[in-house]
């Protein structure tokens, strides 16, 4: 035990370790003040040492040279009766409250204690060798207890190996290694053999420098050495004398055997990490001189804690596969890329919790009318369960989507799909039917009105950052979440200036913080207060500000930044309940296509918007009217006020009619009908040609 951790506090509990401390203190005239008990053990001091000078103490000539010289020692070492002890020698001051202490604890001397008293030395003795009989079994439980109590915090597979060596050092070993089978840390199936290499996952001893291969390096399994027999025997080894395995070793890395040699290195112990006739790896254990080698008794204890320590490892090695595979499961129903429009530029980031992924989720998808719909969503609870749930939701949402419902139409045939979804799962036996619980918002941004409709079920409110720079959060009806309660949901309608930004997120974002939500808005209020950032900048100034260094929780960010279509790249017409009109229509389109220099797609769009219109006077109400938009594609659209909706089918050859909407189909990219607040629109996508 050095110096510096004897000063952390009297109050602090002591490692139990194979060795205890003997404790002497001078004062400036070499008189000893206090002695332990074991000091007076170590060295057989007389009952009235305190008082007495050290050279009157009848100490061995190299002992006492040792303490009455000047300046500080750490590991001196000197014989004293037989055996070899190593000291320790640090000059301290007292506290100024304490100046005749008749009961000094070695925790209050230290350098950085309160100084104003007497200078004093203070000695501390240790006996190389281990305590025999009673007391070593005595110690070895604690050791057990200790390393048993510290291995396995966490399920981290380097973790638990890092642990299990430092419980060792320098209780049980002067150096501990623990060495896995490639595959294993990233959780895959072990592959033991004595030609495939073992990879050194931890490493800890008492040097800042240990002479071993350090974590990561490959370790070669020589045949002959004490590993290469512990993996071809799987039982553990002890080899009291290295000299051979150095040998053998120095063939393969001469430099870590010299250092080795160097560092007096000399005896180990290594024991195979095996769970139900499945190795995982090896733990070493060595000793440098002038510790004793390891003997049975020593092997006994390894082959304990690392029979623990492989439970462990084993345990954080399924785990690991498993959140693996929930990682890739997750990241497959997750969008791969944003899809491209012209309504919003949009940035978003995805981060998976450190406990495990959850069932968080984000989407943006083009609707018609060059409109976008930004999704965000969260599933409660974490694991594979959850990510199969946010991937069902999700390709719902995708699927009522293209039937351009409103949102809170969306969000209500979303609900009754989540109540389905539990219908499919029995209640066990006595026990109520588990509920899938989640949360939506889904926004629709029209970039020709500016105007943004939201509806949330259950989920945060969006946040809206004007091109000012001031922030608001949406007065938006909460709504119950999905699958609870089966009551219809509420809409709110946004007007956004041009280059608002529209920001949704998942409460992981805030619930980290440790505070009630009206605190998490405030921060999130906080770090959005920032006038001309792009969506991008804001994802990395959100996450800065919010996020902890291990969030408990996964985090879906969508932040989009609003763009308007240009008036000129909108055109509208009424047109009259007469056949009559449709020439006019026809040719005003032309001309307005000549003016976009779309002169090509004339005669589709005129083809087009002649059945849909003749259509709507036929069988349609009024108002009838014709938008074209030029976007990423030419959007025609005829509105009506009618709510029956037009059918696509297959005339035979006899049919007079039946074929104004097959060539419509033939003609288009895409087209199909939404329902506004009141009547239709059947709209079809032009391709613009290159």
């Amino acid at each position: 035990m050095t110096a510096a951790a004897r000063g952390t506090g009297r109050h602090r509990a002591p490692e139990p370790v194979l060795v205890r401390e003997g404790v002497l203190l001078l004062d400036a005239d070499l008189r000893i003040r206090y002695a332990n008990d074991e000091a007076r053990r170590l060295l057989d001091l007389p009952a009235d040492c305190e008082g007495r000078p050290v050279d009157a103490l009848g100490l061995p000539e190299g002992l006492s040279t040792l303490l009455q010289q000047d300046g500080e020692l750490t590991g001196a070492p000197a014989a004293v009766h037989g055996r070899t002890l190593t000291v320790d020698l640090h000059a301290v001051d007292l506290p100024a409250t304490d100046p005749h202490p008749t009961d000094p604890h070695p925790t209050d001397l230290h350098p950085t204690a309160r100084t104003g008293g007497p200078s004093c030395r203070i000695a501390t003795l240790r006996d190389s060798a281990p305590p025999t009989g009673p007391d070593t079994a005595r110690l070895r439980l604690e050791l057990l207890y200790r390393a048993g109590a510290s291995i396995g915090t966490t399920l981290d597979i380097t973790r638990t190996c890092e642990e299990l060596a430092a419980a060792l050092v320098p209780a049980f070993a002067d150096f501990a290694s623990v060495d896995l089978y490639e595959g294993v840390p990233a959780g895959g199936e072990p592959r033991p053999g004595q030609n495939r290499p073992l990879r050194r996952a931890a490493l800890a001893g008492v040097t800042d420098l240990p002479p071993l291969l350090a974590p990561g390096s490959p370790v070669p399994l020589i045949p002959g050495t004490p590993r290469a027999r512990a993996v071809a025997g799987l039982c553990s080894v002890v080899e009291p004398d290295l000299s051979a395995a150095l040998a053998a070793w120095d063939e393969i890395s001469p430099g870590t055997v010299d250092a080795m040699r160097e560092q007096r290195v000399h005896t180990l112990v290594t024991v195979p990490l095996a769970v139900g006739g499945t190795l995982l790896g090896v733990a070493t254990f060595w000793r440098a001189r002038p510790r004793p080698a390891f003997d049975e008794e020593d092997r006994t204890l390894a082959e304990e804690l690392a029979a623990r320590a492989a439970v462990l490892v084993e345990n954080a090695r399924r785990y690991t596969r498993e959140h693996t595979m929930a990682v890739a499961l997750q990241h497959s129903l997750l969008p791969a890329g944003l899809p491209e429009q012209h309504a919003l530029e949009v940035a978003s980031r995805y981060l998976p919790a450190q406990a495990g992924v959850g069932g968080d989720w984000f989407d943006v998808i083009p609707l018609s009318g060059a409109r976008v719909a930004l999704v965000v969503g969260d599933v409660v609870g974490h694991g594979v369960h959850a990510v199969a749930t946010m991937g069902r939701l999700r390709t719902a949402v995708h699927t009522f989507s293209s039937l351009d419902l409103a949102p809170d139409e969306l969000l209500g045939h979303l609900d009754a799909l989540v109540n389905r979804l539990d219908q499919e799962h029995p209640a066990p036996d006595g026990a109520e039917r588990p509920i899938t619980g989640a949360t939506c918002l889904y926004a629709v941004y029209d970039p020709v009105t500016r105007r943004c409709t939201i509806a949330r079920a259950g989920h945060l409110p969006p946040a809206v950052v004007h091109p000012d720079g001031r922030v608001e959060i949406v007065d938006l009806p909460a709504g119950p979440p999905l699958g609870v309660t089966g009551l219809p949901y509420e809409t709110a309608e946004l007007e956004l200036p041009e280059g608002s930004r529209l920001v949704l997120y998942t409460d992981g974002l805030l619930a980290p913080r440790g505070h009630d939500l009206d605190h998490g808005l405030k921060l999130l209020r906080a770090a959005l207060a920032r006038p001309g950032r792009d969506p991008r900048q804001t994802c990395e100034d959100l996450l800065a500000a919010l996020l902890p260094a291990d969030p408990a929780d996964d985090v879906a960010l969508l932040v989009a930044r609003t763009r308007a279509l240009p008036a000129d790249h909108v055109a509208d017409w009424e047109v009259p309940a007469d056949p009559a009109a449709v020439a006019r229509i026809r040719a005003a389109v032309t001309r307005r296509l000549d003016d976009w220099g779309l002169s090509e797609q004339a005669f589709a769009a005129e083809l087009v918007l002649s059945e849909l219109i003749t259509n709507a006077i036929r069988y349609a109400a009024p108002p009838i009217r014709v938008r074209l938009l030029r976007d990423q594609a030419l959007i025609c659209e005829v509105w009506d006020g009618s709510a029956t909706s037009p059918h696509l089918r297959y005339a035979t050859d006899t049919d007079e009619g039946g074929r104004g909407l097959f060539l419509v189909a033939q003609l288009a990219e895409r087209w199909g009908t939404r329902y506004p607040a009141s009547g239709k629109v059947i709209w079809a996508e032009l391709p613009l040609g290159e």
